[in-house]
């Protein structure tokens, strides 16, 4: 085996975000654009001597990127890799490793919850010791290191067998192949109460898994079918696929129709869930009724307690800013602290590894807690599992107390994706223009209470983080946020965040988009989306 120095020229555009780098896969597979990318983390990480996770979501791809990688570690003088079988491992399943490990962070390749293909999207992403995801000053650094690279290392060899659980050598590189289920479903195992969980199932519990042909499938039929003891066929599109079998791996009720159909249907299951791509994110549906990320937030930290990991309370409750203010509420009645942080998990780790947060959430479907440092699908479902089988409610009663004693935030996000970036950024920018003449404006008989463009300080390290979204408040409780996301690989995605709170004890079943009516009118009004973007109405809803 030789060691070979490549040299390359720098490539523009490898700027990775909250999420890590994200391109279309014919984009990873050109020539020199991968080595460079993982060039640059190893050599603002530094490599020598030192032990990483590394695994993806199976997407195409997915298998021929790790063997690249690998090469690359051993060459640069990594002593060990920790690698998923078939170089498989969800998100949050990589950063229990990380952690249960100690090692010195993680690679992790893909492209969440964005469709996979030979077309489609891939990505790669730096986790820290932490297990969490590399901090913007970490990131911002690759990037400089990417515009700068004029050479690679990676190493000549024949394909390390992923396939096979055990220990092999790449050079003098240590390759550990692990079976990438067991640990992480271990931890689920001593967090929850899976006895109780098991007697729910065998009592005549009914429930619908949908993994969406992605990553978690082996995890959910390990867990619920294996070890729960549901029904064999719980988890449907259990098998990943690279493609996702044509499927966008979204668990939200646009992409999740199937599912949404079977628990709206005369039929329905008890309960209903899906993940996504990299199985970080999540859905809930009850018979009949479907939970709001956000809702699903503030039930979860309202019930942790009825869990075995959380008997002990919650030391704090963080979410980001476009989430809804329920889990707030939440807070203020358990007498802990409640965190509004910008939009991305790395936001939450400080909180986390400082002893600040237990429990956090993001409205997009991204639900977690210190057990690791990354939103975890799986996690939530367990947690709602767990819940269920203590109190013997159906979803639909648990939420109905829960908006009883909380009032109910009325919430959606409409988003509008692929928007020529140009207008989308023309938009954004004469909103921010406007924002001190909006206070004391009405717009559909609601009076605007302040307009800003959020602003972070952190808690734990004082960094701060600027222009983070635009927030409308309005003096009824109302809230209208404009965000750009960083998450999509064609033009910009518009997300807007409505929010209507409600205290009840009237009000508090109507459906969300026609208690919203208003709020989506002013937001409409407001930015003028449809004359910036051309679209009269939002290509998702959720």
């Amino acid at each position: 085996m030789t060691a070979l120095t490549i040299q390359t020229q720098p490539i523009a555009g490898q700027k990775p975000g909250t999420s890590g780098l994200r391109k279309k896969t014919p984009v990873f597979m050109g020539p020199h654009y991968l080595e460079n990318f993982v060039q640059a983390i190893f050599d603002v990480v530094g490599t020598k001597g030192k032990t990483f996770v590394l695994g993806g979501d199976g997407r195409y791809f997915n298998d021929r990127a790790a063997q690249v990688i690998l090469r690359m570690a051993a060459a640069n003088g990594a002593a060990r890799v920790i690698v998923g079988q078939g170089a498989v491992l969800s998100t949050p399943a990589a950063s229990h490793l990380i952690r249960l490990n100690q090692t010195d962070g993680g690679i992790i390749m893909s492209a969440s919850h964005n469709p996979g293909g030979p077309n489609e999207d891939f990505g790669v992403k730096f986790n820290m010791p932490n297990g969490g995801p590399a901090p913007e000053s970490v990131t911002e650094a690759m990037y400089q290191r990417t515009t700068e690279i004029t050479e690679y290392h990676i190493l000549q060899a024949q394909d390390v067998d992923l396939g096979t659980v055990g220990r092999v050598m790449l050079g003098a590189m240590v390759v550990d192949v692990v079976d990438p289920v067991a640990d992480y479903a271990d931890l689920m195992e001593s967090l929850f109460d899976f006895d109780k969980i098991t007697a729910m199932f065998a009592a005549g519990f009914r429930m619908r898994m949908d993994s969406m042909c992605a990553v978690t499938g082996p995890y959910a039929v390990d867990i619920l079918e294996r070890r729960l003891g549901a029904k064999p066929g719980t988890v449907t599109h259990a098998t990943p696929l690279p493609d996702f079998g044509g499927m966008h791996p979204d668990p939200n009720p646009t992409w999740a129709h199937e599912l949404m159909a079977e628990m709206m249907g005369t039929d329905a299951p008890d309960f209903g869930a899906a993940s996504d791509g990299d199985g970080d994110r999540n859905m809930v549906v009850g018979r009949g009724i479907y939970v709001s990320p956000s809702d699903s937030l503030a039930v979860l930290a309202a019930n942790a307690h009825l869990a075995k990991g959380y008997r002990g309370g919650l030391k704090g409750i963080a979410r980001s800013m476009p989430t809804s203010a329920a889990a707030d509420r939440v807070a203020a009645a358990l007498g802990i602290a409640a965190y509004e942080t910008p939009t991305g998990w790395k936001f939450f780790g400080n909180l986390l590894d400082a002893g600040k947060a237990t429990i956090c959430g993001e409205e997009s479907f991204g639900t977690g807690s210190d057990h690791v440092r990354e939103k975890d699908g799986l996690w939530a479902i367990l947690l709602w599992l767990n819940i269920l089988a203590v109190r013997g409610d159906s979803v639909a009663d648990i939420l109905a107390a829960h908006w009883a004693k909380f009032g109910r935030n009325y919430y959606s996000r409409h988003d509008f994706e692929a928007i020529a970036t140009d207008k989308a950024d023309a938009m954004v920018t004469a909103l921010r223009a406007g924002l001190g003449d909006l206070p004391g404006r009405k717009l559909q008989g609601m009076e605007i209470a302040s307009a800003d463009d959020f602003a972070y300080t952190d808690p734990v390290d004082g960094s701060v983080s600027a222009k983070q979204g635009i927030r409308v408040n309005f003096t009824d409780g109302s809230r209208i946020v404009y965000r750009l996301s960083g998450t999509g690989t064609e033009g910009a995605t518009l997300r807007v965040y409505l929010e209507r709170y409600v205290a009840g004890p009237e009000g508090l079943d109507r459906d969300a988009q026609e208690a919203l009516a208003p709020v989506i009118a002013a937001a409409h009004d407001l930015a003028g989306i449809t004359r910036f973007t051309g679209k009269a109405a939002p290509d998702v809803v959720t």
